[in-house]
């Protein structure tokens, strides 16, 4: 009982987070077309988030271990929420800015919840390390049902409300300030090691080098990533001039991710027994 109540408090902080992750992507680029900017404009604005979540990426874990894994989560909520806002303007540097800090903060979202999880489940709690994947596959399982209905209501508000694409991502915030406080009030604080970021990423990349099969892991992600990245630019405009509505497309899209990954698990721990490459 006391780990489902613990494991309930992490839930309710986390998946109103990403709900509203999920919630900012079926309309972006319909929202930057509508607001008559050019494809490289858009691209450029693109390339704005997914390049401060690669560099902050980079440093995100030493930040997270010396601000303090709680604050990290709130901090992300934060400037999600700031970027969600930023979408109402129609001046390139601030939706650039809003990109931008979209993509600090869900670099936050995918490792300061999970580390303090982590550290509260073993650490503080002292819960059997077994317990782990428990909460994960629920995470995920509640993640994929998010990301379906994301679409669905990222739709029916851009139809139904009178600010059209934008409307998503102002149904997000609430969802991230709920997060925000709910961590806030209720998860207790805990910090990593402190490590100066150099030494950190030089442990990191010494531990690639030593280890050619971890190497080509991460060069295989990276190429999966990279086309995963293009095609969430590019379904948009193939998809919006037959009529289809993008919300739509967007729930099947996700749907369909999320078919392929209980396939996956079906078929390496059922009756086939199937083993990775």
């Amino acid at each position: 009982p006391a780990f489902r109540l613990f494991q309930r408090q992490f839930l309710l902080g986390y998946l109103p987070a990403l709900a509203a992750d999920w919630l900012q992507g079926p309309l972006l680029f319909q929202l930057l077309q509508r607001r008559g900017f050019l494809r490289s404009q858009i691209a450029a604005l693109y390339s704005c988030g997914f390049a401060s979540n690669v560099a902050f990426g980079l440093v995100s874990g030493v930040f997270v271990d010396r601000l303090g894994r709680k604050k990290s989560c709130v901090l992300s909520s934060g400037l999600c929420s700031v970027s969600c806002v930023l979408q109402l303007s129609h001046d390139f540097l601030a939706l650039a800015a809003g990109r931008v800090l979209a993509g600090l903060g869900t670099s936050l979202l995918f490792s300061a919840f999970e580390s303090w999880y982590i550290h509260e489940h073993l650490e503080r709690h002292d819960f059997p390390a077994e317990w782990i994947p428990d909460t994960f596959s629920r995470v995920a399982l509640w993640n994929s049902g998010l990301a379906v209905a994301a679409g669905l209501v990222a739709e029916l508000v851009a139809e139904r409300l009178a600010l059209g694409s934008v409307a998503p991502f102002l149904v997000a915030v609430p969802f991230l300030v709920l997060s925000g406080i709910f961590a806030g009030k209720n998860w207790d604080e805990n910090y990593g090691k402190s490590r100066p970021c150099g030494k950190a990423c030089g442990e990191g990349l010494r531990g690639l080098l030593s280890e050619p099969r971890a190497l080509l892991l991460g060069l295989v992600q990276a190429l999966v990533e990279s086309i995963l990245l293009i095609f969430a630019f590019l379904w948009t405009p193939v998809l919006e001039p037959h009529g289809i509505p993008l919300g739509i497309a967007f729930s099947g899209f996700t749907a369909a991710s999320a078919t392929g990954s209980a396939l996956f698990r079906r078929g390496v721990t059922g009756r086939l027994r199937l083993q990775p490459l």
